[in-house]
């Protein structure tokens, strides 16, 4: 906080409610006027700026220095990391490596519990690690339906599947983000990565017994309960491990690949008496030497070394202050404000995805470095605007945590005591409902719930995990999520229809977040 006060009107209740006019305003422009999130944000930018120099007092320097910041960082690192996963996946795509890649999990077996399993969940969830933005949903549902899936029904199982890896989608942006937040209490996205293992297992270890029972009833859970436990525990514990040790980054990509393999391998040795069909008639799926599926996963088994390689502390101490790289990280003052900001040329995430993205490129013969850079500008021209978008509300996120509008929204909410950490997932879940995005929620929400973690005396990392949470329960009925489901199975106009049957779903889980979180809160 760069102000004398963050209660400019002596006043809790008025200083709060003003500075909670740049998210209420957000929220109505995307429901009530239906703008363009692009709009909606850059327009609260604006009203942001306005009340956070004009009501609170912060200066014009470090107003301007705080868009200045929240747009550099929304450019580098985050900007850099979606636009290099999704460049990684064009790049399998174009290549052809994909098809085989897909066809080789969709022939493991014919078993249509077991290809939910393999394509719904692990699938799913691999796609959202390495992408996110909407793609597992698309591409998972699609291959449902050409496997005998009904196109809904197929939109629903995926979009349920997906609460089980929201929450780190696209190279773990949506805790990742938190670290460039400044949050109080010197919050870190490994403090939230690690606080996430205390709730999200739980719903991690439920969605694939929750999915056989849509398509096949208890009858079914009891058939093919073996493979059931093979995906559930291995991608629970991976996954839980993986946030506890190693952070955000690879929590989506090494658990399902684990899961996914571990299944393939398991359903080698073991079938289920009875071959389950939604329509009676086996599937063909196209079949591909072990060679060629080695080689159609290489793209993603890079990803994850060099992700790794980036992740391990001995590497991160090359670039700490004296350490051998540490020239590589540009540290500069906003000019105008007390501010600084940095810019890691080496050490971010993104630059990991590049190597695999180059190595890519070069062990394949049918893209080359003219397709691969053609594939590099599509994937700019697609995502400038919401790369643009996130910067804009990182803006507002800077504005309202050094303009001290946080510290007044917190302040506020602090009211509610020892029941605040009750509805806190609630928060995230409008945030997510409203954005579309987890990365949005935690930019916008997670400076709230950390400054009231602080008053009320609960681990503000604990809020700031449910904040991720609720929202990633919110990512089932998202109306982005449900536009992008009922496009990707031919099914657009039945938004409404798809809805209601992702609702409970989606409501349950929060109501489970939620308890949980408050039962975390008097244990912690």
């Amino acid at each position: 906080m760069l102000v004398e006060t963050f209660n400019p009107f002596n006043n809790l209740l008025i200083s709060s409610l003003v500075g909670a006019i740049p998210i209420i305003s957000f929220l109505l422009c995307l429901t009530v006027f239906k703008m363009k999130g692009i709009h909606a944000a850059l327009l609260n930018l604006v009203v942001t700026f306005l009340i956070s120099m004009l009501v609170f007092d912060l200066p014009f320097g470090e107003s301007i220095g705080s868009v200045i910041q929240g747009a550099i960082q929304g450019v580098w690192p985050i900007g850099y990391i979606i636009i290099m996963a999704v460049w990684l996946y064009k790049t399998s795509v174009k290549s052809g490596k994909f098809d085989i890649l897909r066809a080789s999990i969709a022939g493991v077996s014919q078993d249509q519990r077991l290809q939910l399993l393999l394509i719904g969940f692990c699938f799913n969830a691999f796609l959202e690690g390495a992408a996110g933005f909407g793609v597992p949903i698309a591409i998972c549902a699609v291959l449902l339906v050409s496997l005998g899936f009904k196109p809904l029904q197929a939109a629903m199982l995926c979009l349920i599947s997906n609460g089980a890896s929201g929450a780190f989608g696209a190279i773990g942006i949506p805790v990742g983000i938190i670290g460039t937040l400044n949050l109080e209490g010197n919050v870190t996205s490994m403090d939230v990565s690690m606080m996430t293992a205390f709730t999200l297992p739980i719903i991690n270890f439920t969605i694939p017994f929750l999915l056989i029972l849509l398509i096949d009833g208890f009858k079914g859970i009891k058939e093919v309960l073996p493979a059931i436990l093979v995906v559930s525990t291995t991608y629970t514990v991976s996954q839980a491990i993986v946030t506890l040790l190693m952070g955000p980054e690879l929590a989506d990509i090494i658990p399902s690949l684990l899961a996914l393999g571990i299944l393939a391998l398991f359903s080698r040795k073991w079938k289920p008496k009875r071959i389950f069909s939604l329509n009676d008639q086996a599937v063909q799926t196209e079949k591909h030497t072990v060679g060629n599926i080695i080689k159609a996963w290489s793209p993603f088994y890079l990803l994850s070394i060099f992700v790794l390689i980036w992740s391990l502390p001995a590497f991160k101490g090359l670039f700490a202050e004296g350490g051998a790289l540490d020239f590589t990280t540009l540290t500069f003052k906003i000019p105008g404000s007390t501010l600084t900001s940095k810019i890691d040329l080496i050490s971010a995430t993104g630059t990991a995805i590049l190597l695999a993205v180059l190595i890519t490129i070069i062990t394949t013969k049918s893209i080359g470095f003219s397709k691969g850079f053609t594939l590099f500008k599509k994937t700019v021209a697609e995502f400038w605007i919401p790369i643009v978008m996130i910067c804009a509300i990182l803006g507002i996120a800077k504005l309202m945590t050094y303009g001290g509008l946080t510290s007044a929204i917190g302040e506020e909410i602090a009211a509610t005591g020892n029941f605040f950490p009750l509805l806190s997932p609630i928060l995230g879940w409008i945030g997510v409902f409203m954005t579309g995005s987890v990365v949005n929620n935690n930019t916008l929400f997670a400076p709230i719930q950390a400054t009231a973690g602080n008053i009320i005396g609960t681990d503000p990392a604990l809020l700031v995990a449910a904040n991720t949470a609720g929202g990633t329960m919110a990512k089932l009925i998202s109306p982005q999520s449900i536009a992008i489901a009922t496009a990707a199975v031919g099914e657009t106009g039945k938004e409404s229809v798809l809805t209601k049957m992702v609702l409970k779903y989606s409501i349950g889980f929060l109501t489970f977040v939620c308890i949980w979180t408050f039962v975390l809160s008097l244990l912690l």
